[in-house]
């Protein structure tokens, strides 16, 4: 029998080819290693590495195994995963994952105080990123999402229109004038998202950075910012224009109009959750709250 703990050992040198970097991956020390990873081979009755000058390769045993040992990890990753969500459950912790501007407006629009006055034995647990954060995984329990969000596993339904405008500040234009459509723009600078944030899975980034690569490829982008709020901020402080969510644009009162809504920017803000806790009681309850909501929802996502 092996312990299944020493596959982490036999990874961590798999993946980082010493056994100096595995100890420092996995906060032991290299003996540690050394020995862990020899009871996994005496167990097994076979080398699962061999000593080079510039390192540990895998034996053929070695690459045989290795996807085996990857599947045990990703398991034992689910089952904590699992594990968290029943103890979520049973505390009354529902988590949710939005962007941060909208964390905001549903807070400050009472939302959150009104769903724990309805159900006080729930609580909201934010997960925010301007990424899609994995529900399969059980990063979170229920997504508010734009974008492109049909992976075809995730159910849910639509909540509001996802708008984008371009805007940029009074002073600016008074510097630098309107521009006269959506084609003009590439004569002004521009404030963009770093490619860093990404879309839908197999998608090559925001679907904001694709638009201004497909319909204004000649334009000057002087600033790329890491988050929608970024964004926000970097059109505000007169570094160019900007296409933003018309929520947050329109509530700036810096800010003014210039074009849009951008039709290639235009999707869908959904509800999403994955099949397996859809029907649990928290997530149905806030389901439940959300279509009584619908209205109230529907002015915070687009404005």
């Amino acid at each position: 029998m092996i312990d299944w703990n020493d596959l982490r050992y036999f990874l961590a040198v798999a993946r980082q080819g010493s056994t100096l970097a595995a100890s420092r991956g996995l906060a032991k020390s290299q003996s540690t290693v050394h020995r862990r990873l020899g009871e996994l081979e005496a167990a097994l009755g076979r080398p699962l590495v061999k000593r080079h000058p510039t390192g540990y390769r895998l034996t053929p045993f070695g690459l045989a195994m290795l996807p085996y040992a990857e599947e045990v990890e990703r398991a034992v990753g689910r089952f904590d995963e699992h594990q968290a969500a029943i103890e979520r459950a049973e505390t009354g912790i529902l988590r949710l994952t939005c962007p941060e501007p909208i964390m905001a407006r549903l807070s400050k629009s009472g939302f959150v105080d009104r769903f724990h006055l309805r159900h006080p034995e729930l609580r909201i647990e934010f997960v925010m990123s301007d990424s899609y954060v994995d529900l399969a995984g059980g990063e979170a329990d229920v997504a508010f999402r734009s974008g492109d969000t049909d992976d075809g596993v995730l159910v849910g339904r639509k909540l509001a229109d996802s708008l984008w405008a371009v805007y940029a500040t009074r002073s600016f234009v008074d510097q630098y004038g309107r521009p006269a459509s959506e084609s003009a723009l590439d004569a002004f600078p521009i404030a963009a998202l770093d490619q860093s944030i990404a879309g839908q899975a197999g998608q090559p980034g925001h679907r904001l950075s694709q638009w201004l690569a497909e319909s204004l490829p000649g334009a000057a982008i002087v600033s790329h910012s890491s988050s929608i709020l970024g964004l926000v901020a970097a059109v505000r402080s007169d570094l160019g224009v900007g296409a933003l969510p018309t929520a947050l644009g329109d509530a700036e009162p810096d800010l003014v109009r210039l074009t849009g809504p951008v039709e290639a920017l235009t999707r869908a803000w959904r509800i999403l959750a994955h099949p397996d806790v859809r029907s649990s009681p928290r997530v149905s309850a806030f389901f439940d709250f959300v279509a009584e909501e619908s209205a109230a929802l529907k002015t915070i996502l687009t404005g």
